[in-house]
């Protein structure tokens, strides 16, 4: 839902801690009950990739993690149109949130944000949600692909206005030079921050010919050249899921342990080939579950869930995490009950009003959903 607010707000300036300065008592964002946003600015990154910031109507303190993300429903043709985005901005920007998007070819949401959000209007959002958040350690290696890197960065800029003693190294791969995002933003970031050491590795320096750097893809040499005590260090990886395939199969390689590698991914859900069904599989109970507005049914056993069986039988249903999280894939319920077990992808009025999260619901009856 988009709407213009006619009002002016003031913004504190930018990396101002409004506890800090004395306002320890304003109001706080519920990730509950709040759902509106404000755009009060929007900044080019690239070509092809924007950076929106926001904040609460109200003024209210919005308090996330570094690597946590908000999802936005502006309910274009009238559609459950849910997109993830990571919050790219320092959590100790108490009074505001950065979103950092790249226009995707065909996509609904992320090109109507590109050409349509300005300033001054109001967007339905929810959040924060996600749990890619870095533990506590003495050494990391950051790796990201494309924009992949907003949820990473935000992790940097927490380190730069905290200042602990840090040991990071940052490999941020792109298709271009002139592709990556926040150049001159992490060049300015490695200059101020001791501890953090900067590769930026393009699959192709294109017309740049003085790149000063390596260029090609992650491969094991690249990772334990820039990288040579990789396996004490704990890995935050995000990107586009090849990409996220090959540095979790180089860093393992490379001797990092599987507990110190922590990955973050809104790629569409991929159906993987289904085990061969168990006993109990073959005699629980199976449910007839109609989509209404595709004119489409399934055969849904109280075992499975809906959007696996869903997607199998090219049911259209917006999916990013498959787990309860980040609620891309919220439907209406219009008849029927399931069982559901969430990881926050919903709030409880959503779930009073009738919708739920066909990724982590099983049915218990038959269904029938408004999709």
């Amino acid at each position: 839902m988009i709407s213009r607010l006619g009002m002016s707000i003031g913004c504190a300036p930018m990396g101002t801690d409004l506890l800090a300065s004395g306002e320890a008592s304003q109001s706080r964002w519920n990730a509950e009950t709040d759902d509106t946003l404000l755009c009060v600015d929007v900044h080019d990154e690239t070509n092809d990739v924007k950076s929106f910031t926001f904040v609460s109507p109200d003024r209210k303190h919005i308090a996330f993690d570094a690597g946590q993300y908000f999802m936005f429903e502006l309910g274009l043709d009238r559609e459950i149109d849910g997109r993830c985005y990571s919050i790219s901005s320092s959590p100790h920007r108490r009074n505001a949130i950065t979103i950092t998007v790249k226009r995707v070819p065909g996509g609904k949401v992320s090109n109507w944000l590109h050409d349509n959000l300005k300033p001054d209007m109001a967007v339905k959002a929810s959040g924060p949600l996600g749990k890619f958040m870095r533990p506590a350690a003495p050494k990391y290696l950051f790796l990201s692909g494309g924009s992949g890197i907003t949820p990473v960065m935000s992790m940097v800029r927490e380190m730069a206005d905290t200042a602990p003693p840090v040991d990071v190294v940052f490999i941020h791969a792109g298709r271009t030079p002139k592709d990556f995002i926040f150049r001159s933003d992490l060049a300015n970031l490695a200059e101020r921050m001791k501890g953090l050491r900067l590769f930026l590795l393009p699959e192709d320096i294109s017309n740049e010919r003085s790149w000063p750097g390596l260029s090609g893809r992650i491969s094991k040499e690249v990772l334990g050249m820039a990288v040579p005590d990789i396996a004490e260090r704990i890995v935050m990886c995000c990107g586009p899921a090849p990409f996220m395939r090959a540095a979790k199969r180089l860093t393992c390689e490379l001797g990092v342990p599987a507990q110190n590698y922590h990955e973050e991914s809104f790629d569409a859900l991929v159906i993987e080939d289904a085990p061969a069904p168990t006993m109990e599989a073959v005699e629980a109970k199976t449910f007839t579950v109609q989509f209404s507005k595709q004119g489409k049914s399934v055969e849904v056993s109280m075992d499975q869930t809906v959007l696996s069986c869903a997607k199998k039988a090219g049911v259209r249903i917006p999916s990013s995490c498959a787990s309860g999280i980040c609620g891309a894939c919220k439907s209406k319920l219009v008849s029927g009950s399931v069982d559901m077990k969430h990881d926050g992808g919903i709030r409880q009025r959503e779930i009073d009003a009738g919708f739920f999260l066909p990724c982590c619901s099983k049915p218990l009856s038959d269904l029938i959903i408004e999709r």
